[in-house]
């Protein structure tokens, strides 16, 4: 049996997802983006780091089920769940079993089995980081290919998808960056929705204790208001091609 590291669970989670949901983070990442706001998540074996049987887990997210109503159910975020990969192929069985709906936040970096492990999830929201090799490593310090190899996995599935892309100034913005990036999501499959995230700066003050440099330092946070435009194109586009 093996046991999963828990940075934190958030009972009542309304963002990520559909419904009401208890979002479980994961310890553990790979990726190092300029804009993470949860450093402390990036070791498996963090200061904060509970651990916890699958059996257990589950024991919680059953007491909240009553809340979950028709949509609602858990999402498993991190971190980068992928990483614990064990775990979610002991925990995912036992949701699916209490009739749990189970929702997968990710960038697809994790370490394999990612068909064992999207034959047991309801829905994806996948993070692009970025649409271009030199892009994606300036913003993650890492190579795009193991988050393309489980995307690929999840569209070859069927599994539904929410796109989401943090919007960050001088990174992930711009007239060019916001057409090219309307071109590459319509080469994606099974997209059932899509988020443009502002840039914010809510995790600032974790870099600062765990003695970390900041590396956006000086970069203002932005304004949902500022990406409306090209989110309604983006979900004009997305409309357009399920009504085909």
């Amino acid at each position: 049996m093996s046991k999963g590291y828990i940075h934190s669970i958030e009972s009542m989670g309304l963002v990520d997802g559909p419904g009401i949901r208890t979002v479980v983070f994961l310890q553990g990442c790979r990726l190092r983006c300029r804009y993470c706001h949860n450093p402390d998540t990036w070791e498996i074996g963090g200061q904060r780091a509970k651990q916890l049987t699958p059996e257990k887990l589950v024991e919680q997210l059953c007491r909240f089920k009553p809340y979950y109503g028709e949509t609602g159910g858990v999402t498993f975020s991190g971190g980068e769940p992928l990483l614990q990969k064990d775990f979610l192929l002991e925990v995912l069985p036992l949701c699916r079993a209490a009739g749990i709906h189970v929702c997968l936040d990710t960038a697809g970096y994790g370490i394999g089995g990612y068909e064992e492990i999207l034959a047991l999830t309801d829905l994806v929201l996948f993070d692009v980081k970025h649409i271009t090799e030199e892009g994606y490593r300036t913003v993650t310090g890492q190579e795009r290919e193991e988050s393309l190899r489980f995307l690929e996995t999840a569209q070859r599935m069927g599994t539904p998808l929410w796109i989401r892309h943090v919007v960050v100034p001088g990174l992930t913005d711009g007239e060019a960056h916001f057409r090219a990036l309307r071109e590459y999501l319509k080469t994606i499959r099974n997209v059932e929705r899509i988020e443009l995230l502002p840039y914010h700066t809510l995790g600032v003050s974790k870099y600062e204790t765990l003695g970390i440099p900041y590396p956006l330092k000086g970069v203002s946070p932005l304004s949902s208001q500022d990406l409306q435009e090209w989110q309604g194109l983006l979900e004009q586009d997305l409309k357009e091609r399920n009504n085909q």
